[in-house]
């Protein structure tokens, strides 16, 4: 007869909701503003990445020089040492901004950076929609 294992610690732990979550994440880091990132990127300190999904970019626009990375791509294609990666990813110390619509997908993007050794991957608090609240460059 063979023994039942256990529940795991995994098992044994509460349920976090997204609020506690994103919360957790983002204590992990520095969030940044609108203005501080434009002045950033065009300061070639930081990489803007929009991982908004292709029917707000249509309807919202687009910020000029922003590389856009699907969501559901952005650790292949950010990774370093990745098969995929664009060339724009050239360095685990590279600053990525990872902007989506409102700031909220975008801080467990960043937090999946964080696990792939990119220290300096945050994002833009209130997302593309701040930045374009804010009077930034939009085409």
């Amino acid at each position: 007869m063979s023994a039942t294992p256990g529940p795991s610690s995994r098992d044994t732990q509460p349920p976090v909701g997204i609020d506690e979550l994103l919360d957790r994440v983002r204590a992990g880091y520095e969030r940044i503003e609108a203005q501080e990132a434009y002045e950033a990127a065009e300061a070639g300190d930081a990489l803007l990445v929009d991982i908004r999904y292709a029917a707000l970019r249509d309807r919202d626009g687009l910020i000029p020089g922003a590389l856009v990375v699907e969501r559901n791509e952005l650790e292949w294609r950010l990774d370093p040492q990745g098969s995929h990666r664009l060339p724009e990813a050239t360095s685990h110390a590279l600053r990525i901004v990872v902007i989506c619509n409102e700031g909220y997908a975008s801080s467990l993007a960043a937090q999946s950076l964080h696990q792939l050794g990119l220290h300096r991957a945050t994002d833009l608090v209130g997302g593309f929609q701040a930045w374009r609240a804010a009077g930034l460059p939009v085409e």
